[in-house]
């Protein structure tokens, strides 16, 4: 898998910066690691990412809200993370999703199905 720059959208920085460093020893250049909806729009147009991992549900604003504001101007693959992937599969069946908790293994599979185009 080639190297991609990364946008990162959680809340919880504790596992925003796991999951940086995760991806970081995976050869990925993180771009940002963004706790709101405001902050992850701003973020994806100053640092043009290739790939971005949203959390869906984020303390102030949605992930999935976040992810249509930014993609209404050009899409940009990405996948949704969640203790509960029942409610972005409800509203978006489609969308690539994985279930926290979850591993390098389920990581590296949501890359490769967001880059596929499956979910968009």
């Amino acid at each position: 898998m080639k190297a991609l720059r990364i946008l990162l959208v959680e809340d919880d920085p504790m596992l925003g910066d796991l999951l940086a460093e995760t991806l970081e020893m995976m050869g990925h250049e993180v771009c940002g690691i963004e706790s709101t909806e405001a902050d992850a729009v701003a973020a994806a147009f100053r640092c043009k990412p290739e790939l971005m991992i949203i959390d869906v549900g984020l303390r102030d604003g949605s992930g999935a809200s976040a992810a249509e504001q930014i993609c209404d101007t050009g899409f940009i693959p990405h996948f949704f993370v969640s203790g509960d992937i029942s409610r972005i599969k409800a509203s978006r069946p489609t969308a690539v999703a994985v279930q926290k908790p979850f591993g390098e293994a389920d990581l590296i599979y949501a890359i490769q199905r967001a880059l596929e185009g499956l979910g968009a």
